[in-house]
C-alpha cells in the first residue's frame, strides 16, 4: 500500500480562474470559498474566478487566494475519502497543510495569511528588497556567492526548493552581486524574480513579529497527520513548536528539498500536489524521481488523480 503526502503550493502559483471548476462540481469546494469570503468580509471566490490578475498578484491578495483554492482541492478529496499519511506545504502552503492536519481552523487561517501577506509586503520599502533565482549552481556555491555579496547588504538563501535550484533574497544592490557572482560561478542561469519583496530572509523579521502576536491570539491544536515545517524539515505536531515555525519561516529559508527527503524517507512514495500549478510536482522530480507525483487542481487533473486512486486502492 502506497503512502500519500498532500503537499501544498505556495505563492506564485496563481492564476485567474483557479478553483473555479471544482467549485462548482462540488458544494464542498463551494463552501470553502464562501466561508473565506465570510471570514475576509469580501467576495474571494470571485477574485480567485475572475481576477483581474494585477489584484490576485498583490500579496495580500494572493495568500488567500491560493491557500482558498488549496483548502477547496483538499475538501473535494476528503470527499472521496482520500487523507494523507503526511503533509508539507511550499512557505504560504504550509498553512493549507495545518489546516489539513487540524492544527489550524481554515477561517482563523484565511485571516492569518492576508495580515501574514500584508506584513510581508510592508516590511521592506519598495525597490529596497529583491529576490533572485538561481540554476544549475550546487547549494554550497549559493553560500559561497552570498556571502561574497554580503559586502553590498543582506543577500541569502530563501528557498532550497531542488537540486540545481535555490532562490535568494535580500537588499537590491546585494541580490544583484550575488547573482553576478553565481553567473560567473557557472550557474545556467540567475535572473531576479518579479515579487514584492525579499521572502525568506532576514530582512523580514519585522513582518514575523507582527505575525507572532496574530498567532498569539489563534486557537493551534495537536496536529492529526504528522506535518514537515519549513524551517527545519522535520516534523512539528505540538502547538508551540507550530507557532514557531510559522513565525521563524517568515525570516529563514524554506528547506523544501530537505522536507520532500525526510517524507520519503520515512515511506512516502506518493506525492499528491493540492492546489493551483504543477510547480511543486516538478521540483519533485529533481529531488525523487522514482516517487509517483500527480496533482488536484482542476476536474481534469482530479480524474486522473481518482482513477490512479481505484487501482491502487
Amino acid at each position: 500500500m502506497s503512502r500519500v503526502g498532500f503537499i501544498f503550493p505556495g505563492q506564485g502559483a496563481q492564476y485567474v480562474g483557479m478553483g473555479q471548476e471544482l467549485a462548482e462540481r462540488y458544494p464542498q469546494a463551494r463552501q470553502v470559498f464562501e466561508e473565506a469570503g465570510d471570514s475576509l468580509g469580501f467576495d474571494l471566490g470571485r477574485m480567485c474566478f475572475e481576477g483581474p490578475e494585477e489584484v490576485l498578484r498583490e500579496t495580500v491578495n494572493t495568500q488567500p487566494a491560493i491557500l482558498a483554492t488549496s483548502v477547496a482541492c483538499l475538501a473535494v478529496l476528503r470527499e472521496h475519502g482520500v487523507a494523507a499519511d503526511a503533509l508539507a506545504g511550499l512557505s504560504l502552503g504550509e498553512y493549507a497543510a495545518l489546516v489539513a492536519a487540524g492544527a489550524l481552523s481554515f477561517s482563523e487561517a484565511i485571516g492569518l495569511v492576508r495580515r501574514r501577506g500584508r506584513y510581508m509586503q510592508e516590511a521592506v520599502p519598495a525597490g529596497q528588497g529583491a529576490m533572485a533565482a538561481v540554476i544549475g549552481l550546487a547549494r554550497p556555491d549559493v553560500e559561497r556567492a552570498c556571502r561574497e555579496a554580503a559586502e553590498a547588504g543582506v543577500v541569502e538563501p530563501a528557498n532550497f526548493n531542488c537540486p540545481g535550484q535555490t532562490v535568494i533574497a535580500g537588499e537590491t544592490q546585494a541580490v544583484e552581486k550575488a547573482v553576478a557572482l553565481a553567473r560567473v560561478m557557472g550557474a545556467a542561469k540567475a535572473v531576479k524574480l518579479a515579487v514584492s519583496g525579499p521572502f525568506h530572509c532576514r530582512l523580514l523579521r519585522p513582518a514575523g513579529e507582527r505575525l507572532a502576536a496574530d498567532l498569539g491570539l489563534v486557537e493551534v491544536k495537536e496536529a492529526r497527520v504528522p506535518v514537515v515545517a519549513n524551517v527545519s524539515a522535520d516534523y512539528v505536531r505540538a502547538p508551540e513548536d507550530i507557532r514557531r515555525s510559522l513565525i521563524d519561516q517568515v525570516s529563514r529559508p524554506v528547506l523544501w528539498e530537505d522536507s520532500i527527503r525526510r517524507m520519503r524517507a520515512d515511506g512516502v512514495d506518493t506525492f499528491v500536489e493540492v492546489g493551483p500549478g504543477k510547480t511543486l510536482s516538478g521540483f519533485l522530480k529533481r529531488i525523487a524521481p522514482e516517487t509517483r507525483a500527480l496533482n488536484v487542481e482542476d476536474g481534469n487533473s482530479l480524474e486522473k488523480f481518482l482513477d490512479y486512486w481505484g487501482e491502487v486502492c
